[in-house]
């Protein structure tokens, strides 16, 4: 697990204003590859907005990503807070009321968030999280782009001053723009992917049962893709138990968490060392640029991982037919890798359901009961 480090100890970058910002705070960051569990993992008091909280700056998301873990005290209201930069918040634990405004003067819109539920706040809204639990705290993980952001305009005050809002995101349609996401249908996905879910809120990932599948990864996965009416968003991949993703490597900046199941990933740069990242519920990882890696569900449910996605530009785009460079096969990948998994499943009792023509046939396909070739 991340060990909490002084902001400047360790920082990827100690003169970058996101950092140095981040030491004036002086508030625990995590760093490294993950951390166990969010739920768990400890705080410290931020008296300017009355929680406590932790930073995390996970090796893959330097000055790129910012992910904060903030707890509200049980039956309270956190100060309103603001920012120039789209916010993804992902309910750790407990449950309770946003309420997002655009400007004084304006109505006030509210919706209720439960555990698992994602939320997105547009560019420089106000919002105010309250715990309507009375015995216990809530948890929430908040992310937004501000270490990237503070690259262009070195000047946090910008962000969190600015008074530009575009107040037709959340006041220029009839509709509730924190009701749930709706389907589209996009075009030209490289996945073969048919449906996008646009909107502000998804409920529960933990249950979201409105998925499809997905091909190029193996184990029989499925996913939901998912973006905010502004943008940021993400995808959803759910995989079987006795089942494993094939490695693949991408661009940098995912922040991933796991909603529900028990695995673990492994994470490596190309020839380099291999590490072993256990994961539960709650646990936060994020891959570095272009190293590979590879999810592993030994538990007796589906496993479940959410993916918070980077500016488009990092994503890691590779041409049609290029898959091989990017993604490696059963049958290609070394013997190591069955070998762990196949123990870590016997320790619990538990066998592959992996077919063995898999690891012979690089183009082995998977049933998904739609009788799609």
């Amino acid at each position: 697990m991340a060990a909490a480090t002084s902001p400047t100890e360790t920082s990827w970058n100690r003169q970058s204003p996101y950092e140095r910002w981040l030491a004036s705070l002086e508030l625990p960051v995590y760093r490294g590859h993950h951390v166990d569990n969010l739920g768990t993992v400890e705080l410290a008091e931020w008296p300017e907005r009355e929680c406590k909280a932790a930073f995390l700056q996970l090796q893959g998301m330097e000055d790129i990503h910012e992910a904060r873990v903030i707890e509200i005290p049980a039956g309270k209201t956190l100060p309103p807070s603001r920012l120039a930069l789209e916010e993804l918040v992902y309910v750790v634990a407990g449950r309770g009321i946003c309420t997002v405004w655009g400007a004084e003067g304006l109505p006030k819109k509210s919706f209720e968030w439960g555990q698992h539920a994602i939320f997105m706040i547009p560019p420089n809204y106000t919002y105010q999280l309250s715990n309507v639990q009375g015995a216990q705290s809530a948890r929430v993980l908040a992310s937004n782009y501000l270490p990237l952001a503070l690259q262009s305009v070195p000047n946090i005050d910008f962000f969190f001053n600015n008074p530009k809002v575009d107040l037709d995101v959340v006041y220029g349609e009839d509709t509730n723009p924190f009701s749930e996401a709706v389907v589209t249908h996009p075009t030209g996905n490289r996945s073969g992917l048919r449906n996008l879910w646009v909107g502000n809120f998804l409920p529960d990932m933990a249950t979201w049962d409105k998925l499809e599948p997905y091909r190029t990864r193996g184990a029989g996965g499925s996913t939901v893709y998912f973006r905010s009416r502004t943008g940021k968003g993400g995808h959803m991949s759910v995989f079987p138990p006795g089942r494993y993703k094939m490695a693949h490597r991408h661009g940098p900046g995912r922040v991933i968490v796991i909603p529900a199941g028990e695995g673990y990933s492994i994470v490596w740069p190309p020839g380099g060392e291999k590490q072993v990242i256990p994961w539960q519920e709650g646990t936060v990882f994020t891959p570095p640029d272009q190293w590979y890696h590879q999810h592993f569900n030994v538990g007796l449910t589906p496993a479940r991982y959410i993916a918070f996605g980077p500016p488009r530009v990092l994503t890691g785009h590779y041409q049609e037919g290029e898959l091989a460079n990017q993604q490696i096969a059963y049958p290609d990948e070394e013997p190591w890798i069955r070998q762990k998994f196949e123990e870590e499943l016997g320790k619990r009792g538990l066998t592959s359901d992996i077919p063995e023509e898999a690891y012979r046939d690089r183009d082995y396909k998977w049933d998904y009961g739609d009788d799609e070739e």
